[in-house]
């Protein structure tokens, strides 16, 4: 009963609208890894699906995000004082199946600099977020 009612809360706090905290969005294709800078400093990370994507903290202004299924979920970046500081959507797209990936690739930045694709980290390396 509380795992089931923990989710629903993580749920209404990923998907709810945040004020002072724009949403953005993120296309990765499985097996790859994007690093993420932010333009404020978090503490803490919140994570809508972990079959999707793994995150690993690289500072308080930086994570790698790992690809790992296909998929879409949220990040959620908390600071200090428990406030949203972003909120980005994360769309996994297997190139490969047919249709296509209606990611939420915004042109706005709304708190994070551009990604760039990086090496997915290897296994035990990073900080778990």
């Amino acid at each position: 009963m509380i795992t089931g009612l923990r989710a629903t809360v993580l749920a209404i706090l990923l998907f709810a609208a945040v004020s002072g905290a724009r949403a953005e969005g993120l296309v990765l294709q499985p097996g790859t890894a994007s690093r993420l800078v932010l333009d404020k400093t978090f503490a803490t990370v919140m994570l809508g699906d972990f079959r999707i994507v793994d995150v690993h903290t690289v500072g308080d202004r930086s994570v790698i995000i790992e690809a790992l299924n296909p998929g879409t979920t949220n990040l959620v970046f908390i600071d200090e004082r428990g406030m949203v500081t972003a909120n980005i959507r994360v769309s996994v797209c297997d190139p490969t199946a047919s249709g296509s990936c209606d990611a939420a690739a915004s042109s706005e930045t709304g708190g994070a600099r551009s990604p760039s694709s990086i090496p997915a980290p290897a296994p035990g390396q990073g900080g778990k977020a």
